[in-house]
């Protein structure tokens, strides 16, 4: 799967704290559950649009 956040976004966020570099990757896999999720969420609502409801 293709990263699913923008390290400099991440960085920028956090400016005045250091990000270790296993950080992005362990970011990167909880968002990628939450997605997953949302999208189970909606498809046991027979819907195929993901909506903020579903997070």
């Amino acid at each position: 799967m293709a990263d699913l956040i923008v390290k400099a976004a991440v960085k920028e966020a956090l400016d005045d704290k250091n990000v270790a570099s296993d950080f992005y990757d362990a970011l990167d896999k909880e968002v990628a559950a939450l997605l997953d999720d949302a999208a189970r969420r909606a498809e046991e609502n027979d819907r195929k649009t993901v909506q903020p409801r579903d997070l």
